[in-house]
């Protein structure tokens, strides 16, 4: 796909994609992210579709307006963008930016009424488990049925919903055989964790019996 190579290509293609990105943006933020729109293909095309049906609509209501507003007067190819840049801005992000952020909201509304059941914007269990995680201790029981373990503080780190499941904990402690925390693993400087290497995940409060088991140190 060749870069526009002039100022009217530029402005199609502006309004072939812009207003459905911003729709498609709102939307998302307000309803969270599902499993199908994860391919940029799909996401891309519907924000094309998104955006052909806003500059529709803007020209079956405001379609003589614009045009004279863009060619300017005496009328030229773009003749407006020099004589009244102010007033072309405000209508850019007017229709680009606040109408496709009003019609996003206005749809999540209705669908929302719509609902019998409450849709939470976490979208899994993973993600919800780490969102505003206070440090704990954290434990894992691997595949192979060994522990791993360590300190998840302010400099750890969980991923999210659509990336991997994956978990970096800011400090390793030794573990025995059957879960116990050990002392701090001498030198550590953080261990990385996927969730398709282990069955059994466990925050343990920092105020249980960890302490009494390995050192004070986390």
């Amino acid at each position: 796909m060749q870069a526009p190579s002039t100022v009217v290509q530029l402005v199609l293609l502006v309004l072939l994609v812009l207003p459905g990105i911003s729709y498609q943006f709102v939307r998302e933020r307000l309803r969270g992210p599902v499993p199908w729109e994860r391919d940029l293909g799909e996401r891309v095309l519907r924000a094309i579709v998104a955006s052909i049906v806003l500059d529709s609509a803007y020209l079956a209501v405001a379609g003589p307006a614009l045009i004279r507003l863009t060619r300017g007067t005496p009328p030229g190819e773009l003749n407006g963008f020099v004589q009244q840049p102010r007033a072309v801005g405000a209508v850019a992000v007017l229709l680009f930016l606040v109408v496709p952020a009003a019609a996003a909201f206005a749809v999540s509304l209705v669908e929302r009424r719509r609902r019998k059941s409450t849709y939470r914007r976490t979208p899994t269990a993973w993600d919800h488990a780490f969102r505003d995680r206070e440090p704990c201790f954290v434990r894992v029981r691997l595949k192979d049925g060994n522990w791993a373990g360590g300190w998840y503080g302010h400099r750890s780190y969980a991923t999210s919903y659509p990336h991997p499941a994956e978990l970096y904990l800011e400090s390793a402690r030794v573990m025995t055989p059957e879960g116990e925390f050990g002392p701090r693993v001498q030198g550590t400087a953080g261990v990385r964790l996927r969730a398709e290497d282990f069955d059994v995940l466990e925050f343990i409060s920092a105020s249980g019996d960890v302490k009494a088991v390995g050192d004070d140190d986390r």
